[in-house]
């Protein structure tokens, strides 16, 4: 406080002045801070690459599956972070691509006219038909958050970048916020980051200033070993500009163990023949909770896929294997869609399904464990669930469908 002397009247008046506020990562401007929504949120990612994925990836098959009528958001992914600004990773996909009648949400063919079409035109008639259904544009990703180091170094001009991005008045009706996916603060992937502790929630504070009442979420790692990845970040303090927190609890095993042993991707909670503490939903949610995170700013995560290894003769998990099984576009890994008919459950290990068909052993969510996952979810008052990715569904959108059913 510093005061000012003013004369009135030929009197003399000290009159004292506050100085302003300055919010900081340590002292967070309280009109920044989000309170936790009371709706249950059922969230899936869209890919732009899906679009070339033929039927079973266009948005249309959001409408014509159901899923949209089940979804509260959609996120699609990715834009780019690069040299400290949001960008575009894809212009055709994006909006560039003309859909035909037939691919189209609305039933009618793009124009070589129209200055918006692709998947951004798609989303907008998709929101036509489902006034209710909110769409965030995602930026980052697993393979894309080594630009976020860049952007931690002035994160007000990387917030502004991204707004008027977000925001360009060719698709500002589509989008309703924007997701911050930085997979990796102060860890390694392809390259490591060393911004800081605190990085991760001044980031998030500048985007929040800049997108006001506009949804801000973000996808976070779901490293919940006992000073893993989760331990990095202040998660906590970046929870508070945030709508919601999705921690990724999928991925903890696959083919870069080429030899197993055989072992569940995205288990519910731990398991007799679990090699690693820490890998499991539970143990994230016990962990983000622990750092002060509420439970309703955290949704569940569900992978719509499969991890898997060949030559394995042992049904149960825990068996050897000698390198990945053959999936559609990848090794080791396959949608949910195929494998439902392709290798349908052997058991269940940890709240999730196994498979095993021939010498190859596959470990993937159903309804039936999307189910188990959900109860789950509820009892520990959740803020909902989220999906990765839309393109791994069936023509019904089982998964969805089950999330939706399960939260409800």
């Amino acid at each position: 406080m510093r005061r000012i002397w003013l004369v009135v009247g030929g009197a003399v008046l000290a009159v004292a002045v506050l100085r302003p506020f300055v919010a900081s990562a340590e002292n967070p401007q309280t009109d920044l801070t989000v309170t936790a929504s009371a709706k249950t949120e059922v969230v899936g990612y869209y890919t732009n690459w899906a679009t070339y994925r033929g039927a079973p990836g266009q948005v249309k098959q959001l409408q014509t599956s159901g899923a949209a009528a089940e979804l509260t958001h959609l996120v699609y992914a990715f834009g780019t972070v690069k040299n400290g600004r949001c960008g575009v990773s894809d212009a055709y996909a994006d909006y560039q691509k003309r859909f035909t009648a037939g691919q189209s949400v609305s039933g009618k063919a793009d124009t070589s006219a129209q200055k918006v079409a692709g998947n951004f035109n798609q989303l907008r008639q998709l929101k036509k038909k489902h006034p209710r259904l909110r769409v965030l544009w995602s930026f980052g990703g697993g393979a894309g958050s080594a630009g976020f180091t860049k952007a931690a170094a002035n994160p007000r001009a990387f917030a502004a970048g991204c707004r008027a991005l977000v925001e360009d008045k060719r698709w500002a009706d589509v989008f309703d916020g924007i997701d911050i996916d930085w997979e990796y603060p102060n860890a390694c992937s392809s390259t490591c980051d060393a911004s800081g502790y605190n990085a991760y929630p001044s980031l998030l504070r500048a985007v929040r200033q800049a997108f006001g009442k506009d949804l801000v979420t973000s996808a976070i790692t779901g490293d919940g070993r006992a000073g893993g990845m989760l331990a990095k970040a202040n998660y906590a303090l970046g929870a508070k500009y945030l709508n919601w927190l999705m921690p990724m609890s999928y991925d903890y095993h696959g083919t870069w163990e080429p030899k197993g042993p055989t072992a569940p991707h995205s288990p519910l909670g731990s398991y007799p023949t679990a090699t690693v503490r820490g890998y499991d939903s539970k143990s994230v949610i016990a962990a983000l909770r622990s750092q002060g995170v509420p439970s309703k700013k955290l949704l569940l995560g569900v992978p719509f896929y499969g991890r898997g290894w060949t030559g394995v003769t042992q049904t149960r998990p825990g068996g050897s294997a000698t390198g990945p099984a053959k999936g559609t576009r990848q090794a080791g890994i396959e949608s949910y869609r195929v494998l439902a008919t392709k290798c349908p459950p052997s058991g269940t290990v940890g709240g999730t399904a196994y498979a095993r068909c021939g010498t190859n052993w596959w470990s993937y969510d159903t309804p039936k464990t999307v189910a188990g996952k959900m109860k789950y979810a509820k009892s520990q008052k959740l803020g909902g669930a989220f999906f990765w990715d839309f393109s791994g569904d069936t023509a019904k959108a089982a998964l969805t469908k089950a999330i939706a059913k399960g939260l409800a």
